[in-house]
């Protein structure tokens, strides 16, 4: 590969770093289509889409964790929900990591469709910000809800190489009904349970580049730190309209490529 590809795997990885930090999510929802789409318009040989699934599932893990400490020492990470939910998720993302070997491109893509349509859709619903300014142990939720939700998602999650926040977060908000800025913290703090199980399946079944992988986290480690600080300066009603803009922008562009 031209060095002008490894700029490339820099710059994505730096900018989608800084939106996991920004927005809590580890980005794969936006680091599968820029690596899907972008190398063939600048010239290069297109990535297959299970290599992109393990980068996204290696990037997702290490942003996840650099913006989860910055959070934490905020005080906006509720360890009760990211127990409940992590574990739930860690075992079925693994099996759904595993099974993805098995599973063609296409199918991979429509399930990544599926999934990110329906959590567009969630955030575009009204909600209340009056809780938004609650911290870590004032924060109450629904634990059996929260680990069914877990099991069912984390067999998807797992087969197209997400760590699940693009999804997990519009449910946090509007279905466990968990503050922004905990739900971001926390969701970033889940995403490493899901990232590792994933993880583990896709370099287990030989579907991580790792000289790939090596740029990417260069530029997505620093970055995850710079934008949970930024984040932490935005109100709560313009991260929600940010978050629902990226993850409907990227559920359009699959679906139009799927069509």
């Amino acid at each position: 590969m031209p060095l002008t590809f490894y700029a490339f795997l820099f710059l994505a990885g730096s900018s989608v770093g800084f939106l996991s930090g920004l927005l809590g999510i580890g980005g794969g929802i936006i680091l599968f289509p820029v690596l899907f789409y972008i190398p063939q318009i600048l010239g290069f040989e297109g990535i297959a889409v299970k290599s992109i699934t393990g980068l996204t599932m290696i990037q997702g893990f290490f942003a996840s964790l650099s913006a989860m400490l910055f959070y934490r020492k905020h005080r906006l990470v509720n360890r009760s929900l990211v127990i409940t939910l992590g574990l739930s998720l860690f075992l079925s993302s693994l099996i759904g990591a595993l099974a993805s070997k098995k599973v063609p491109d296409e199918s991979l893509l429509i399930v990544f469709g599926i999934l990110a349509l329906f959590a567009s859709l969630m955030m575009f619903i009204p909600r209340s910000y009056s809780r938004d300014g609650l911290i870590e142990d004032q924060v109450i939720f629904n634990k059996n809800l929260a680990i069914i939700i877990g099991i069912v998602l984390g067999f998807f999650l797992g087969m197209v190489g997400q760590s699940g926040a693009f999804i997990i977060i519009p449910i946090l908000l509007y279905i466990l009904k968990i503050p922004l800025r905990v739900a971001l913290g926390s969701m970033l703090a889940i995403g490493l349970f899901s990232s590792t199980a994933g993880l583990a399946g896709k370099i287990a079944t030989g579907q991580v580049p790792f000289h790939m992988a090596g740029i990417l986290l260069i530029g997505a480690i620093p970055s995850a730190q710079f934008g949970s600080f930024i984040s932490k300066k935005i109100a709560t009603p313009y991260l929600r309209w940010i978050l629902a803009l990226v993850i409907g922008a990227a559920a359009i562009r699959i679906w139009i490529d799927i069509f």
